[in-house]
Parts: structure tokens; sequence; C-alpha cells
């Protein structure tokens, strides 16, 4: 029997020790809400909510809001399907100051995509709402074998489109509503920051009609917002590689911005994406 030299002792000592360590890195240091669980994802304690049993949906929430943004339809689809609805990272049930540099959509997108891998979910049903349909979007353009349809419910894509007037007041639109929540919430009230930024989205009065449980959301993520740097560019060649059916949804009271988008841009795309 080949004898270990002392000398290799403390070596195989720390890389045994190291693994535990390794897994406490990724342990959550915020309460996690019974009705969730958490997976250790790219180094990130990332929080979901798993229910059903079937043909998998995959739920992308937005900005300034998390998992609970998907309650009302939650329990009608997991009574047909396996549904996980993301708490995407630095949301809620983290509490985020808006500090650090691993916050964008390409990091969200790869988190989603790794959990599903992690989960064994196989091509699955992926639907992002407005920023959280950026991120489902490059799931698809990065690992479209994950992808069985994809669902953008006012989802919020950044594409090339003619510089024309109205292309321009599109563009402008997302750049400040969110440039001047970032602006607002500097002042330290972010109460009324989320005011201003929903009114700006929604129309005048539209944050003190909200319900309480849907202003805590808003409020217990608000900062996400700070982190928010930029959107990648799809492009009409990157959308004309999807080869799974693509649903784009808008309801009439629906920001009118993000008609614009789905509309006017990548003429051609659009038709395919609407097929």
């Amino acid at each position: 029997m080949r004898r270990i030299m002392p000398v290799m002792l403390p070596f195989l000592f720390a890389i045994c020790t190291s693994a535990p360590l390794w897994a406490q890195d990724n342990k959550p240091t915020w309460p996690i809400p019974s009705e969730l669980k958490w997976e250790a994802i790219n180094g990130y304690p990332m929080a979901y909510r798993d229910a059903g049993e079937g043909t998998p949906i995959v739920l992308v929430h937005g900005s300034t809001s998390d998992y609970r943004i998907w309650n009302a339809q939650f329990s009608d689809f997991s009574a047909a399907y396996r549904v996980v609805a993301v708490s995407l990272r630095h949301f809620y049930p983290e509490r985020w100051d808006g500090t650090g540099t691993d916050f964008s959509i390409e990091q969200h997108a790869e988190d989603v995509a790794a959990l599903i891998k992690k989960l064994d979910l196989g091509k699955v049903h992926l639907i992002g709402h407005s920023r959280g349909g950026a991120v489902a979007v490059e799931v698809a353009k990065s690992h479209a074998e994950l992808i069985r349809t994809l669902v953008l419910p006012d989802g919020r894509i950044e594409m090339p489109v003619s510089e024309t007037a109205e292309a321009k007041e599109a563009g402008d639109f997302t750049k400040k509503v969110i440039g001047t929540l970032q602006d607002n919430l500097k002042t330290g009230d972010p109460a009324k920051a989320a005011e201003v930024f929903i009114d700006m989205l929604s129309g005048p009065g539209t944050w003190a009609k909200f319900p309480e449980a849907a202003k805590e959301i808003v409020l217990v993520n608000i900062y996400s917002v700070l982190g928010d740097k930029g959107r990648p560019i799809s492009t009409c060649a990157d959308v004309k590689k999807f080869d799974f059916p693509v649903l784009l949804m808008t309801g009439d009271k629906s920001p009118k911005k993000f008609d614009f988008f789905f509309t006017t841009k990548c003429g051609s795309a659009a038709s395919f994406l609407r097929r």
C-alpha cells in the first residue's frame, strides 16, 4: 500500500474541509419564507416557489417585484403543470441596497437557465413579464434547448429600430422612468420614489389605488433599480433563430410605449414572433 507523505496531510485536510465552507458561502443570510425553496445557483442562493406536476412552467418577474407577482396565476397553473416562480438575484427575500456588480439581465438569464438545469426540468414554458421578458429572451438566445415556448406579457425587449421621432420617444420613455426612479431613491424616501415611478409608468393616481400587498412588493424590491445599468440588444437575426412558439402579449391598460416595441420593431421579425 502506498503511504501518504506527512507533508501532504495539510494539503489533503484543506481540500477535504473546503467543500463545506464553499457550501456555507452560498447559503442565504436572510430569512427564506416557508413557501419557498432555494438552490445555490452560480454562487448565489436563488429562491423559488415550486408546486404541481407535469410539463414545467417557469415564471420570471420584472422590475421592483418578485415571485409573489405571480400569486394570482400560480395556483391555477400548478393544478395542471409543474410551476416554478423564481425570485431573481438580489430581489426579495433578499433585502438589497443596490450595491454590487453581479446584477444584470445577462446574469439573471444565466441564473434562470442554471436553475432549470439543476431542477432537471427539461424544456419549459418560459414566461417573462416586463424586465423579466428581457431575461427570458436572453435565456432563449443562449439556451434554446431549454425552451418549449416563450411567453412575453409586456416584455421589455431592446431591439434595433429605425431612428424616427416615434422610436426616439419610445426609447426615451424607459430611460426617463428608470432614471427618475434612480434619482428619487437617492433622496432617501423610497415610498415617494415608488409613487412617482408607478404613476409615470401607468398613469397619475395608480400608486394610490394599489393594494397594500402590492405596494409592499414594490417597496421591498425598490433598490434593485439602482443595479439596472443597461439592457442587452436583441437583433432580428437572434429572434429568427428561435424554433419554438413565441407569444407577445400586451393589454388595454398596459403602458402604451410597450406596444410600440411589439408592433414596429424589426419588421419581419415582429411578424415571425406573432405567428
